[in-house]
């Protein structure tokens, strides 16, 4: 291990932000990382546990005492590596992940885990500045062809591995840039695009084709991709948003979410406003906005709202407020359900949970107000309290709601394959296999709606799948 004492001796410390007042003012990420010396220090915290319990806690098995021991001998590009042995794209996991690791850290017994987030992050990133991460072309070509549908992290991480493996991979993407909602999901403030157009230069350097534009299922048939691919991997994501079947939820003031982000996202990348809103304008600048929905997306668009200059911006929960801290004797090291705020909560927004919307109120067609009641929860069903109605000013309600997986209409409908229960599409994580034969699946679209580390496991343990099936051997990691 590092510093056997390290944890005695350092207190925890984490990046730092602008100020509000100054990050309020653009979309550009606003993270103040630590120095060098200040990471080395974090990483000397690390008691390189006998059971890792960080191990299990990463979804991608991040080899985390390795890093962190290597940090602190000041061997950061051995220290890359092993980053890289498990996760394709850490700057994105550095910058997006909710960090399940530091839960499971043993040190959060104590609430002080060691910021493995952070540390990760300034590892990727220094590899970057120092020019150590390269193309890493095969040596040799398999001859095989494979078609990866989607573009989003599980995507690019399963035709990543693939290219490396030797098979000549296409990726298709609907959009008109890579990156799936890394691209058009994520708010720039929380990770700038450039970071996914330097990735997609070293994919396309490896070998990655890139199609954008092309939606399959719709500009391509599933059956031609079956013709001239040795194989199909379905990582579309999960994109069939929950809606709200309230009355007056078809005013034009109720949007969807991603509809609001996408927009300026693209207004971020230089886009003209037809074709970053090609139904017209969606912004909060001047509106009371409520926003629907108390996860990740629900807090995008609060930070996307008040750098548009809304006037005020109320996030509501139909779940109960959670604890401020979790029992950590029933919760540890497993991911603790507990109030978690963000930075674009500490930027401004009221926010209220047990809350359900009972009406939309306006006329002429324009929202107005919505129309609100208290909920408790019996036998984990919500029931209405009576007489806790309240109404809510509103210009721009904003549906964060989550997804009920992918849409069924073109690709899935023409692929053939079955769906499971709850809609995704059917594959273990053994072989990612669908129900079709050389068709596998990965990501949201075959697990629902999940984090970008999530994807990233998926996609590179379909690629070895994919790999296994298409030679009858692999030398690629699970």
């Amino acid at each position: 291990m590092g510093k056997a004492t390290g944890f005695l001796e350092i207190e925890r410390r984490d990046r730092t932000y602008d100020a509000v007042d100054k990050r309020l003012k653009n979309f550009n990420e606003f993270v103040i990382p630590l120095t060098n010396e200040a990471i080395r220090d974090q990483a000397a915290r690390c008691m390189n546990c006998g059971i890792p319990y960080c191990h299990n806690g990463c979804p991608v098995n991040n080899i985390i005492p390795d890093w962190n021991h290597l940090v602190y001998e000041d061997q950061w590009r051995s220290a890359l590596e092993v980053l890289h042995s498990t996760n394709n794209f850490p700057e994105f996991t550095g910058r997006v992940c909710p960090a399940p690791c530091e839960a499971s850290c043993t040190l959060n017994i104590d609430d002080a885990p060691v910021t493995i987030k952070s540390i990760e992050c300034q590892i990727v990133d220094r590899g970057w500045a120092e020019g150590w991460i390269v193309p890493q072309p095969p040596k040799h070509k398999t001859g095989k062809r494979v078609a990866v549908v989607g573009s989003g992290p599980a995507g690019l991480a399963c035709a990543q591995q693939l290219a490396r493996a030797g098979h000549a991979v296409t990726l298709f993407e609907k959009n008109d840039r890579v990156g799936g909602l890394l691209r058009y999901g994520i708010p720039d403030f929380k990770m700038e695009k450039h970071l996914i157009n330097r990735r997609a230069q070293q994919m396309e350097a490896e070998g990655v084709q890139f199609r954008t534009g092309v939606e399959v299922g719709v500009v391509i048939s599933v059956e031609s991709l079956r013709e001239n691919y040795d194989a199909v991997v379905l990582a579309g994501g999960a994109e069939n948003p929950r809606t709200l079947d309230i009355p007056g939820s078809e005013m034009s003031g109720v949007r969807l979410a991603m509809e609001f982000l996408t927009q300026q996202n693209k207004r971020n990348a230089g886009d003209d406003e037809m074709r970053a809103a090609p139904r017209g304008t969606l912004t909060a600048t001047g509106k009371h906005v409520v926003v629907i929905g108390g996860g990740d997306t629900g807090s995008d668009c609060v930070g996307t709202s008040n750098r548009q200059g809304a006037l005020s911006v109320t996030q509501l929960e139909i779940m109960p407020k959670p604890p401020i801290r979790e029992e950590k004797a029933l919760s540890w090291p497993n991911w603790p359900l507990k109030l978690r705020s963000s930075s674009s909560h500490e930027e401004g927004c009221e926010r209220d949970w047990a809350v359900m919307t009972k009406r939309v109120l306006g006329s002429g067609g324009k929202i107005e107000a919505l129309e609100c009641i208290r909920v408790e929860f019996e036998g984990g069903r919500p029931r209405e309290i009576p007489g806790s109605e309240f109404t809510l000013k509103a210009d721009l309600v904003l549906l964060a709601m989550g997804f009920l997986g992918p849409r069924t209409g073109g690709l899935i409908e023409q692929a053939g394959v079955a769906l499971d229960e709850r809609g995704n599409v059917k594959a273990n994580v053994v072989d990612y296999a669908s129900s079709e034969d050389g068709i596998f699946a990965c990501g949201d679209m075959r697990r629902g709606q999940s984090l970008v580390v999530w994807a990233i496991r998926e996609g590179r343990q379909c690629a070895r799948a994919v790999d296994l099936h298409l030679m009858g051997t692999t030398e690629l990691p699970r």
